[in-house]
């Protein structure tokens, strides 16, 4: 079995029920979700030896959380503990032409004031095949990003594979440091990459010539990310592959769906997803992540590897809460042509 670990922050999660606004919440349902923790319970549904790593404070509610990882089979010894709190994001979902929103509260939580040497690397990285960060972790202090660099290098000395979501969020961004700062000397460090259009203008300034994510009305010509994905080669050498999600936002509850790789010589595309009734869209491109990931581990091709992550990450749109909970056989069900909605019986 494949050993992969991920670092970086889970929080709680609270939403109003249903498609409540902020405004009109008397009530919040409470769940827990975070990058790079999603990644680890995809992967863990899929069979693969998950581990998360994060700081934690020592309380309730942390407990809470890792015995919810646990459940869903993934490995946190690595969690190291301090601090006083945890981050907590509300999450407002939209619906039609109303977008969703997201608060944040994680000022001061655990993991950002984590800093290098907390975590045992050397031990945590022992025996493992992946490594997978994001870009949601360095954006946290410079201690967070001090630490995700000292993760990287431990990798790329131990020769583990290193993935990263380049994920960019600009609300995370307030500790005097920009992304186009901090990323570059990170993601040097890894062998694949997965973003999207907006994340590489954000953080290395490459865009596709001709555009506009906010006029695309679902339809995407896959084909004008190749410059994007060679641009990424280019500036970092050791990349051999990028990946790309592909989202054609028609409104808040309806998106087309798909994804590129890209190996420097071949632009393998997956079926597009016409989701028509999304019931949670967050968390979907770490689905496909964690998807892209299991893929390249059990499958002999890109091509199924990249229609395994896109398959993926269009049922984690049906699924409530960050975490994709579907399995193997249900997401090859769908790439051979299933999703039709019947009941399994």
């Amino acid at each position: 079995m494949a050993k992969v670990v991920t670092f970086g922050e889970v929080m709680l999660r609270l939403s109003p029920p249903g498609y409540l606004r902020f405004s009109q919440a008397r009530q919040f349902d409470a769940t827990f979700g975070g990058g790079e923790a999603n990644v680890a319970v995809s992967l863990a549904r899929y069979g693969v030896d998950a581990h998360f790593v994060t700081r934690l404070p020592q309380n309730d509610i942390a407990d809470m959380c890792t015995a919810e990882l646990k459940g869903l089979g993934v490995n946190t010894d690595g969690i190291v503990y301090g601090g006083d709190r945890m981050g907590i994001y509300f999450l407002e979902t939209g619906a039609v032409a109303r977008g969703s929103k997201v608060v944040y509260d994680r000022a001061h939580s655990a993991i950002s004031e984590i800093t290098p040497g907390m975590v045992d690397w050397h031990k945590v990285l022992e025996g493992a095949d992946w490594f997978h960060w994001t870009g949601i972790t360095p954006a946290l202090s410079q201690g967070a990003a001090d630490a995700c660099l000292e993760a990287i290098r431990v990798a790329n000395e131990m020769e583990v594979k290193v993935s990263c979501d380049l994920n960019y969020r600009k609300k995370l961004w307030k500790y005097g440091k920009t992304a186009a700062e901090v990323m570059p000397r990170l993601v040097a460090g890894c062998d694949l990459i997965l973003g999207n259009e907006e994340d590489a203008e954000k953080e290395f300034g490459i865009k596709p010539e001709g555009f506009d994510a906010e006029k695309t009305g679902g339809e995407i010509d896959q084909n004008i990310f190749v410059s994007v994905a060679r641009q990424l080669m280019e500036k970092f050498p050791r990349c051999k592959k990028v990946a790309i999600t592909l989202r054609g936002s028609i409104n808040a509850n309806h998106n087309t769906w798909g994804g590129v790789l890209y190996d420097g010589r071949t632009l393998w595309q997956s079926r597009r997803y016409d989701i028509t009734h999304i019931v949670d869209r967050v968390g979907g491109g770490d689905s496909f992540m964690g998807g892209l990931l299991y893929g390249l581990l059990a499958y002999e091709t890109d091509q199924e590897a990249i229609e395994f992550a896109a398959a993926a990450s269009c049922l984690k749109h049906t699924v409530f809460g960050d975490y994709n909970r579907v399995t193997v056989a249900e997401v090859e069900a769908l790439v051979r042509g299933g999703g039709s909605g019947r009941v399994s019986r």
